[in-house]
């Protein structure tokens, strides 16, 4: 399992944050999103075997929405690219 940290840009509403949500989790692979619109990011979890990080991207992009930045981490790491910390810690 892989842990992809975006930077999603464009949302203003939880109506907005909820259709991210719902676009990744629509992504085959994906086991746990978490969208954050106060923080303007989304942590996904997702099998590296069945979907690539660009696939990620695509479905935001597909829902309406921008992504300014990305960062992979490891499946132990404490940190994401946006600064908030990664759910569960560990895999």
């Amino acid at each position: 399992m892989q842990t992809q940290c975006l930077k999603v840009t464009g949302m203003s509403c939880s109506g907005c944050a909820e259709t991210v949500t719902g676009a990744l989790k629509a992504v085959n692979g994906v086991t746990e999103v978490d969208v954050s619109l106060d923080a303007g990011r989304a942590v996904v979890q997702y099998d590296e075997k069945r979907t690539a990080p660009g696939d990620l991207k695509s479905a935001i992009e597909a829902a309406g929405y921008g992504v300014s930045k990305t960062a992979t981490v490891g499946p132990r790491s404490e940190g994401c690219c946006c600064g908030g910390k990664v759910a569960g810690g560990s895999a």
